[in-house]
């Protein structure tokens, strides 16, 4: 698959940049300057990026990737501050960007579509939660992660959702705990990251993951992304009669009688989506 790029925000000071690679849409955080940190404009054009994705039918898997030396520093802590004059100390303007926030990670996790970080420099606060919040993520060697806003006086208590749903809980106790940053090969060693790119790479080898993903059926991964998180929540048997019952909706779908008509008959499947 080697056609041209198509980039779909056309203005390089958007906060947010979008191109679309053979079915695989990038999107870009870039507010450099700010080290990619969450503000509410970040926050909204993510939101709707990904709302936008999840109608459009020829978008296959999403890469999540940023301009500048860090990948995520978490939320705009000046945005944050400035607003602390307001009248209630700025309670409301924070319980918008959190909301926003909370809505922002939903929609990737919710998204019927594979969501893959590509991670470079920083990935720190709700940056580590969004890269925790990824399906996939795929780092540089010299990326590190962290959750500290114990050293600020904040508990980094959302970020804690996602972390301690992809690793071990004595892992990400200490990495909330200590506020300490752990490097790229930690990070993989505990299940933060799927794989590790020599720097500069890493954006490179996670579109090439995306589009290894993209030409497997569409239709078995909308069903099997949700019903992955779905089942997390479940017990053991719970899970089980509930993945039973997925397995059959799939195989009525036409992406299922076309792969399994392909391999018997050995050939290339044509998926429906």
């Amino acid at each position: 698959m080697n056609a041209p790029s198509v980039m779909t925000v056309p203005s390089l000071d958007a906060v947010l940049l979008r191109e679309t690679l053979d079915g695989v849409a990038v999107l870009t955080l870039n507010r450099p300057a700010a080290r990619n940190s969450l503000s509410l404009e970040m926050l909204e054009a993510i939101i709707a990026a990904i709302d936008a994705i999840a109608r459009d039918a020829s978008i296959r898997a999403v890469v999540l990737a940023a301009n500048g030396p860090a990948f995520c520093a978490g939320h705009d802590l000046k945005e944050l501050t400035a607003r602390r004059t307001d009248a209630d100390g700025g309670r409301a303007f924070f319980s918008t960007v959190w909301e926003r926030c909370r809505t922002m990670m939903h929609g990737v996790r919710s998204l019927p579509k594979p969501v893959i970080a590509a991670v470079h420099g920083v990935a720190s606060a709700a940056g580590c939660q969004l890269v925790a919040t990824c399906d996939l993520a795929v780092a540089s060697t010299a990326a590190t992660f962290a959750t500290p806003g114990v050293n600020i006086g904040l508990f980094c208590s959302s970020p804690m959702v996602a972390l301690s749903r992809n690793v071990a809980g004595k892992h990400a106790m200490e990495m909330l705990l200590t506020g300490d940053p752990i490097g790229a090969d930690h990070a993989l060693r505990i299940g933060l990251v799927n794989r590790l790119a020599a720097p500069g790479t890493e954006r490179e080898e996670t579109i090439a993951l995306a589009r290894h993903i993209a030409s497997r059926s569409p239709a078995a991964i909308r069903i099997g992304k949700p019903a992955f998180y779905a089942q997390l929540e479940m017990d053991f048997g719970e899970a089980q009669e509930f993945a039973a019952e997925v397995m059959v909706d799939n195989m009525l779908e036409a992406d299922a009688v076309e792969g399994i008509g392909a391999f018997i008959a050995k050939r290339k499947p044509n998926w429906r989506g």
